[in-house]
């Protein structure tokens, strides 16, 4: 058995297997988002439940506590229409419990119009959880209290809070809200995309895809050259 022939099956082994292996984990990451939002849709059809110490990210619930306005903070960029805009982040102080960061919702860079601004509050939202930061993390601005992830720990210090909950909070608009009022919170929970079953179909198509053709390469190995043409009388 000549190893030339077989070497197209030996360098197409290691491939196959990472291409198997990717697409095996598509479906797992398949299975964790559909989990994920069957999750959100049944925590959104039930009420609020009141906040705990460790609650599901995405579960509604209802806080209870006082804004602590004079310690606002803006959280993110996000363009509506033609107004460049971010998220208004405001500490909830409860008794008894962490300081806890509420995403209020978005508001426009230059304001056109009075932010409400209450104070003894029972907050609906759902439990955000908090952000990694890594090497590709754009830089917060604590002095200007302008932060691009949700580093509770990194919010809390810079806007000198004791430490905060470790995850935040962001509020949902209650029925009835005007459109216009400020700051504008969403009415639903977020749908986090779901394209994994096309990518685990992608990447066992290219799985079966090189079986055929190494399979095709090796079957024309295996056909008998053509005899010579007999000269002519």
């Amino acid at each position: 058995m000549s190893l030339r022939r077989w070497a197209p099956v030996l360098v197409a082994l290691p491939v196959l297997a990472v291409l198997l292996a990717l697409g095996t984990w598509q479906v797992r990451r398949l299975a964790w988002k559909t989990e994920m939002l069957a999750t959100i849709t049944a925590s959104e059809a039930a009420p609020p439940v009141p906040l705990g110490a460790a609650p599901a990210p995405y579960t509604k619930v209802v806080a209870t506590g006082r804004f602590d306005h004079g310690r606002e903070a803006l959280l993110g960029l996000e363009v509506r229409g033609t107004t460049l805009g971010a998220h208004l982040l405001v500490p909830l102080l409860r008794d008894g419990a962490p300081p806890l960061l509420v995403d209020r919702g978005w508001v426009p860079m230059e304001r056109d119009r009075a932010v409400d601004r209450p104070g003894e509050v029972a907050v609906t939202g759902y439990v955000r959880p908090g952000d990694e930061r890594d090497w590709n993390s754009p830089k917060d601005d604590p002095a200007g209290r302008r932060f691009y992830i949700l580093d509770t720990a990194a919010i809390g210090r810079a806007l000198d809070l004791p430490p905060p909950a470790p995850f935040g909070l962001v509020a949902l608009a209650l029925p009835g809200t005007p459109a216009t009022q400020l700051p504008a919170a969403p009415a639903t929970l977020p749908r986090p995309n779901n394209p994994h079953l096309g990518y685990a179909i992608t990447w066992y198509g290219l799985a079966a895809a090189l079986v055929g053709v190494v399979v095709a390469f090796m079957l024309r190995k295996r056909q008998p050259a053509s005899p010579p043409a007999r000269p002519g009388p």
